[in-house]
């Protein structure tokens, strides 16, 4: 029977879904409940909400960067699993750590030592008369404490993607379901002060926040050093923390790439949102609660970016180069598809959700406004997202350097800086200019998806 060229079999999709489906759940949960972090820290003020909403835009291109620094070694991890490696598993999750650790340390000196001047980088007078020293005030309580979930952190993106890469996704997902509703229950304690409890505020999402993370850190070790007929790369990984040279070298090739890319990409998502912020501290409280709202919704593609990265790293590894073509074709579709079914949802609760806020009527508006662009463009981010896994499946994270956040420090950011700077363009058209900017990228997407330059089998004898 001949197959479709851009659909699967049934046998296929059930195998997207084992393992979509409990990673699109975990971030689901987690982001509906940042929404509901955001609504309740939102209900103190909008003063507060902003505040807190720096201080994460501070902290995303940390977790970012650490994403990035476990990319490199995780191509390697899903090859290696495929080709039935367990040392070679070891070696990566070794190399995790140093990654982790080495860039929690900087990111702790620069939070401590210039904290409050990058917070206000995005405190500029708008139309709302906002309090800025107040909402600077509000940012540093907020940063003092979340500084405490850097280390938690750096352990669970350790153990969680490698448990992911070898097959494991109902676990980090467990873990991180429990994580949300700690982090949900002490937040509604302490941020109003219930049970008994001080009305802390900002500094209660904070502390709920650590919580959360030592709690989502606690599940995923002791699962995984419990499980070792499931784990076999945790036996006897701590007997030393030596990666073989010749393996360091090229996960270094490979990773750093990876690393500068998504240190540089959200980098550059952060100067996007600095040159809205000179529209107003309005602006940064709509694009608060319009991020919030959407990253509900991108969980869609970004799952499928995570599936994208393991089934096709898989097949590659195991050297099944024309099965690995052939599916990752039918994932791109999926992924296009499911996203703009999503894209349609979200645009029809886009005017309702802002509503929630107790925050001005302009903040509300502009929210939704925010939100109804970035759901006529799910389609297209859920292609070139799919595009960027692809490629980094093989192993081309020079390319995927060029692809993304290239790209947007190329392009992205210049046209915000000169628009935001040298015209009075009202802050909506310039954000669907920016964002437009998106259709670029799925053309140069697809030809470097079709030229099949990604297809390498790294973990080859």
């Amino acid at each position: 029977m001949k197959q479709h060229r851009y659909f699967g079999d049934k046998p296929f999709y059930r195998r997207v879904f084992a393992v979509m489906i409990p990673v699109l759940i975990q971030q689901v949960i987690t982001n509906f409940v940042s929404l509901l972090d955001n609504l309740m820290v939102g209900q103190i003020g909008t003063e507060p909400m902003s505040g807190v909403a720096i201080v994460n835009q501070l902290f995303f291109v940390f977790a970012l960067s650490i994403f990035g620094g476990m990319a490199g070694p995780g191509i390697f991890t899903a090859q290696y699993y495929g080709s039935e490696d367990d040392e070679g598993v070891a070696h990566t999750f070794r190399v995790k750590w140093w990654v982790g650790v080495i860039a929690a340390a900087i990111f702790a000196v620069i939070f401590l030592l210039k904290g409050t001047p990058l917070i206000q980088l995005f405190l500029h007078e708008g139309e709302a008369g906002l309090d800025l020293n107040a909402t600077l005030h509000y940012g540093q309580q907020y940063l003092h404490v979340i500084l405490l979930q850097m280390l938690p952190f750096v352990v669970v993106q350790v153990y969680a993607s490698t448990l992911r890469e070898t097959g494991e996704t109902v676990v980090p997902m467990t873990a991180g379901l429990i994580a949300v509703g700690v982090n949900l229950v002490f937040n509604y304690i302490l941020i109003f002060g219930k049970l008994g409890a001080p009305v802390l505020g900002v500094r209660g999402a904070a502390i709920a926040t650590v919580l959360a993370r030592v709690t989502e850190c606690a599940i995923v070790v002791i699962w995984t050093h419990r499980h070792t007929e499931k784990c076999r790369f945790i036996v006897g990984v701590y007997r030393s923390l030596r990666v073989p040279a010749d393996l360091v070298g090229r996960i270094v090739k490979m990773g750093f790439p990876l690393l500068v890319n998504e240190l540089l990409w959200s980098m550059g998502m952060t100067m996007l949102n600095q040159c809205y912020s000179l529209r107003g501290l309005e602006v940064i409280s709509a694009l608060n609660i319009s991020s919030t709202i959407s990253n509900l919704f991108f969980c869609a593609f970004f799952s499928m970016g995570t599936t994208v990265s393991i089934m096709i790293g898989q097949l590659l590894g195991a050297g099944k180069t024309e099965q690995a073509i052939r599916e990752d074709r039918w994932l791109i579709t999926f992924s296009v598809l499911l996203c703009t079914g999503v894209g349609v949802v979200m645009a029809v609760i886009a005017p309702l959700v802002p509503e929630l806020y107790n925050t001005s009527a302009p903040v509300k508006s502009l929210a939704a406004e925010f939100l109804l662009v970035c759901a006529a463009m799910m389609p297209f981010n859920a292609f070139t997202n799919a595009c960027y896994f692809t490629l980094r499946s093989g192993g081309k994270t020079l390319i995927t350097f060029l692809f993304d956040s290239a790209f947007v420090w190329g392009v992205c950011v210049p046209t915000a800086f000169i628009l935001s700077r040298y015209t009075a363009m009202p802050i909506l058209t310039m954000y669907i200019l920016v964002q437009c900017l998106e259709f670029i990228k799925c053309v140069v997407g697809w030809l470097l998806v079709r030229s099949r330059r990604w297809v390498n089998n790294l973990v080859a004898a």
